[in-house]
């Protein structure tokens, strides 16, 4: 008896730096059914996600291009959809998918969409923000199926577009890897953080969403009123250098750590006591749901995937977006009340084990592969 093809599945991102939609892509292809699915990746900027493709035997791609609708890389992808066979390409944000559509479309091959996050948003010009909504209109209209990480997200397609269709399948984390229970190296002692003091973490790309100079601000307010507080500020992006300044402009660099990123999350994230995300706008936070998972109390601002992810006063604190006042009395409340510290953060893990593991998420995807082959 012949053995059953497997079903060769591209997933594919525009780089391979870690992040959000990078964690999603490594924990995808770690437990997609081995039996059912070979899982190949295509990044469009070198980084430790190859690496770590290349650790667990999954074989990763780069054809280098940092920008959005590269005409010069279209023809090498659909040389390269060719000579690898694929069944199915899952493309992971926009701007892969602009480089990666035409191709994929030409060979016949259907084309999932995973929206990890639109990319138009309010804080841009009206004439960029109206260009970006086009091209999404357009991409979005030109896939077999769309995915949405959040039902907020899909809202946003339905408003923006009129005609949009998705299917909601919200990030999970990986339980293995974010346990609470595991053993990890001390990192409050690495970095020379008194072990007596609280730590608040801020772990994410150094970008305008993620509004570093807000966080910082609101911190040094508190600092102001609580001297065994350090904050731990793990992330690159452009805004890391203005970060820096201003902590120093601040007065509060001997109360900041920065580093760079690091692969080892779950034990920076041992070493917290507050997670904090005061984002502009999220498709659904897989840095929050991480932080859940090891148990933390979780500060975030009140925007589309993330009130989604938090449930306020229930396994963490919502504030405005952008408000500085009320993310320092948010954080202000958590270190004074040890007590409902500890209830978020109990409340927290046993969220994320009932409804964000990604191994439901990574099923979740499978019955859509499965459906998008199957005969009409």
């Amino acid at each position: 008896m012949e053995a059953t093809k497997k079903i060769r599945v591209l997933q594919t991102i525009r780089q391979g730096k870690i992040g959000g939609g990078e964690s999603h892509v490594l924990d995808l292809v770690h437990y997609l059914d081995k039996s059912l699915f070979e899982p190949v990746v295509l990044s469009f900027t070198d980084g430790p996600m190859i690496t770590s493709l290349t650790q667990m035997g999954v074989p990763a791609h780069v054809i280098h291009t940092e920008r959005a609708f590269d005409i010069g890389v279209w023809k090498k992808v659909k040389q390269f959809l060719k000579e690898q066979r694929m069944d199915i390409v899952h493309v992971h944000g926009t701007r892969a998918n602009t480089n990666v559509l035409w191709a994929a479309r030409s060979l016949g091959l259907p084309v999932i969409y995973t929206i990890h996050g639109w990319s138009f948003h309010d804080s841009l010009p009206t004439w960029n923000r109206k260009a970006r909504i086009m091209a999404e209109k357009f991409i979005t209209q030109h896939t077999r199926l769309n995915i949405t990480v959040s039902d907020s997200n899909h809202q946003t397609g339905v408003k923006e577009f009129g005609r949009f269709k998705s299917t909601v399948v919200k990030n999970g984390v990986n339980l293995d890897k974010f346990n609470n229970n595991g053993t990890y190296p001390d990192i409050k002692a690495a970095y020379g953080i008194p072990a007596h003091h609280l730590v608040i973490g801020y772990i994410v790309r150094i970008t305008e969403q993620k509004d570093p100079l807000g966080m910082l601000r609101a911190y040094a307010k508190v600092c102001a009123n609580f001297p065994d507080l350090t904050l731990l500020m793990i992330g690159e992006g452009d805004l890391k250098a203005d970060a820096v300044n201003l902590a120093e402009e601040l007065g509060i660099t001997d109360r900041v750590v920065f580093d760079n990123f690091r692969q080892d999350v779950p034990a920076v994230l041992k070493a917290v006591d507050i997670y904090c995300l005061p984002s502009l706008w999220e498709g659904f936070p897989i840095g929050v749901l991480e932080a859940m998972a090891m148990s933390k109390a979780v500060v975030a601002s009140d925007v589309d995937g993330t009130r989604e992810a938090v449930e306020h006063e229930v396994t963490g604190l919502l504030v405005p977006p952008k408000n500085e006042a009320a993310l320092a009395t948010a954080l202000e409340r958590l270190i004074q009340d040890r007590t409902l510290r500890t209830q978020l953060q109990e409340n927290a893990g046993k969220c994320v084990k009932a409804n964000f593991d990604v191994r439901d998420m990574t099923h979740k995807i499978e019955t859509v592969y499965q459906q998008v082959l199957a005969p009409l």
